[in-house]
């Protein structure tokens, strides 16, 4: 487990060295890195030391077409560098590369390509489909510090490509279907995240992504959905009780009869309790709280803003 911490500060000093590499046990190169970060503030000094063993790995769980790709950018932009797919490797890579972060989609353990799940009557969605084994092996290495060919499955020809490398970076972090659904999985996940879409929303979404970027029609796509649903409610949503945080994204409340979808109602449900996280307070810690801003003081557009923050219960969780 390791802590990260972000802070804005007056001036940085950095340093990194890199011991001469070694040999593993599985053949792999293997460098001992450590970095070394110490800002200094009138208030706070602090230190973050990492080293090859010490990968922070971020699971983030969701639907198909749900937005998982569109938030890992912006969160690497936040961890350090723009995302980008492996350079010189395959142009269908779903893998993503940042100066500290590395960004791999679980689809790419399908057990079973596009031909052989429709022969075999399951959708991506179902275990059966995806190797587990593979999965946990292959995180549990990156974890360690030891590099993984892993698999690609190609999102444009519905095929399982040749594997490529994938090196141990500071921030690992898996995104697709299935982070939190296999145990020995989760076990190695330091912190884990559930994008919950509500069914209106990512019905809009899925159509246009399916049909820009990957060329689907609209009654594939429609087909799809409802395919899909009894396996989502089977094996993805459940997922969400073992997140450490869910973003809920729902229709919004301050349009009476709104069936445009343009503006959203966003929750933010953070567990308490999660070791080396503390949830982010609207105002103060344990108050309740409802905010309508001044609609004269606003600068947005119609229909303005509503905030709201207070404790509940979650799936028996306190956040």
């Amino acid at each position: 487990m390791a802590v990260c911490t972000v802070y804005t500060v007056q001036s940085l000093n950095s340093t990194c060295s890199i011991s001469k590499p070694t040999k593993t046990h599985l053949g792999f190169n293997q460098k001992q890195l450590v970095f070394f970060k110490k800002t200094t503030t009138r208030r706070t000094t602090t230190e973050i030391t990492c080293s090859a063993g010490d990968t922070v790995v971020i699971g983030l769980a969701a639907d198909s077409g749900c937005g998982k790709s569109t938030f890992m950018r912006r969160l690497t932009s936040v961890f350090g560098g723009a995302a980008e797919p492996p350079k010189g490797g395959n142009p269908d890579s779903n893998t993503l590369i940042s100066d500290t972060t590395t960004v791999i989609c679980l689809d790419d353990y399908h057990s079973l390509d596009r031909t052989g799940r429709k022969e075999k009557g399951v959708t991506a969605l179902d275990p059966r489909a995806n190797n587990f084994d593979l999965m946990y092996e292959q995180v549990k290495a990156i974890k360690s510090g030891v590099a993984v060919e892993k698999p690609i499955y190609n999102h444009v020809t519905g095929l399982i490509d040749p594997p490529e490398l994938i090196k141990p970076p500071k921030i690992f972090v898996i995104e697709g279907l299935h982070p939190m659904y296999d145990a020995r999985v989760r076990e190695l996940l330091d912190f884990s995240i559930y994008l919950d879409i509500s069914n209106e929303v990512k019905f809009a979404w899925k159509i246009q992504r399916d049909m820009a970027e990957r060329g689907h029609s609209l009654e594939s796509i429609k087909a799809s959905i409802e395919a899909r649903k009894p396996d989502f409610d089977a094996y993805i949503d459940p997922q969400k009780q073992y997140a450490d945080a869910v973003i809920e994204v729902l229709p919004t409340q301050l349009i009476p009869d709104d069936n445009e979808g343009k503006v959203l109602r966003v929750r933010l449900i953070m567990k308490e309790g999660v070791k080396y996280f503390n949830p982010v307070y609207l105002f103060d810690e344990g108050s309740t709280i409802s905010w309508i801003p001044c609609g004269r003081k606003l600068t947005c557009s119609y229909p303005g803003i509503k905030f709201s923050y207070g404790p509940e219960t979650y799936f028996g969780h306190e956040v």
